[in-house]
């Protein structure tokens, strides 16, 4: 089962590259902001809870759709950029095991405990 949503969160990835490439952005932009929402990260310094709170929003997939659809609505492309960048994002994370985090520790994730080898 692991594998199987691996297997669906590369399929993710690819359309969030496929919808990339349709938003007319020179290639290199992509592995220069892929990274991006990892600054979210940065909430940790203010303890677990904040921390989890920041990384919750900047990977949660429904805010990037509800970018890709606001920068459409609104003909702002680079809005687009930002839906489409956390798309792709989340999705790597996801094939790593990085997934959304509990208030007690940046390892907690509902997808198991990042390190935890036997889940």
């Amino acid at each position: 089962m692991k594998n199987l949503l691996k297997l669906e969160e590369l399929a993710l990835m690819i359309l969030g590259i496929f919808m990339f490439g349709l938003l007319g952005y020179q290639w290199w932009w992509l592995p220069v902001l892929i990274l991006a929402p990892d600054i979210s990260m940065v909430g940790y310094l203010l303890g677990p809870k904040v921390g989890a709170y920041c990384y919750n929003v900047a990977h949660h997939r429904g805010v990037g759709i509800l970018l890709y659809f606001v920068g459409i609505y609104l003909m702002w492309p680079f809005v687009q950029l930002i839906g489409t960048i956390l798309f792709i994002h989340i999705a790597m994370d996801r094939i790593f095991g990085y997934g959304l985090k509990y208030k007690k520790g940046f390892k907690f994730t509902h997808l198991g405990e990042i390190g935890n080898t036997n889940g």
